[in-house]
């Protein structure tokens, strides 16, 4: 997986990370390389325990990482995190608009951005309406307007659907490939819903546990829009859980 480097978002080579237990390291990630494709949907998917939300915060630079290195070929990256991570004391409009406030963008100018970001999720009826009154599916839909909101050429996203029911996580990955494909980003997805990683990703990068570390590539050829009921479909979905099995 590793070309062009200039051709990438994103490139780690030989990256290990540790965090601080009971006076003691412990590595959480061991010697990983890989890299990310400009303009790709790339997915990580593994075993619990293999640091695969560790390593979204390496890439990040929300934690350090102890050797290797990382090439980030973005300028602006955003994250969709698995709780939604919004602010209960904020309305939808506020919490989408909250990064552009930070980023000292006037409120005017950032209320319109807001509102323009709701509307692309669906959700322009809902900019006054406050977290505790949402829906998960909703609630996952502003998080995702408020990293939208930014402009983006980077989107990670921890595990967005699994808090989600079916229908609502259904409606949510047709609306997300909709948007990578209108915005031209490169996505950076940790998914442990093998199906989900399949219909989305053009790679799957699968991750072994305990240190965490890159056990294997997969490239997901198959043509867009995906046929989820096809039998090469399902052969791919049989082929990623085997391999997850083989590092669990």
């Amino acid at each position: 997986m590793l070309n062009d480097p200039s051709k990438m978002t994103l490139v780690l080579s030989r990256v290990n990370a540790s965090f601080a237990d009971e006076e003691k390291d412990v590595l959480a990630l061991e010697d990983i390389t890989l890299s990310v494709p400009q303009g790709a949907f790339v997915s990580i998917a593994g075993p619990s325990g293999a640091g695969k939300s560790t390593l979204m915060r390496v890439i990040l630079g929300l934690m350090p990482h102890t050797s290797g290195t990382i090439v980030r070929n973005f300028s602006r990256a955003a994250m969709v995190f698995q709780n939604y991570a919004l602010f209960p004391w904020l309305s939808a409009l506020e919490n989408v608009a909250f990064g552009l406030r930070m980023q000292g963008v006037p409120r005017q100018e950032r209320e319109h951005i807001g509102r323009e970001k709701l509307k692309e999720v669906g959700l322009e009826h809902l900019e006054n309406h406050y977290p505790n009154a949402l829906s998960g599916g909703q609630r996952q839909r502003v998080g995702l307007a408020r990293a939208l909101a930014i402009s983006p050429d980077l989107l990670i996203m921890d595990e967005p659907f699994s808090n989600l029911d079916t229908i609502t996580a259904e409606a949510l990955k047709a609306d997300l490939l909709k948007i990578w494909r209108s915005y031209g980003m490169t996505i950076l997805m940790v998914n442990h819903l093998i199906p989900d990683a399949v219909e989305l990703s053009d790679n799957i990068i699968v991750m072994g546990a305990h240190p965490g570390r890159v056990e294997k590539t997969v490239p997901i050829n198959l043509p867009r829009p995906r046929d989820v009921r096809g039998t090469q479909f399902f052969t791919h979905v049989d082929t990623l859980t085997e391999i997850i099995r083989s590092v669990s």
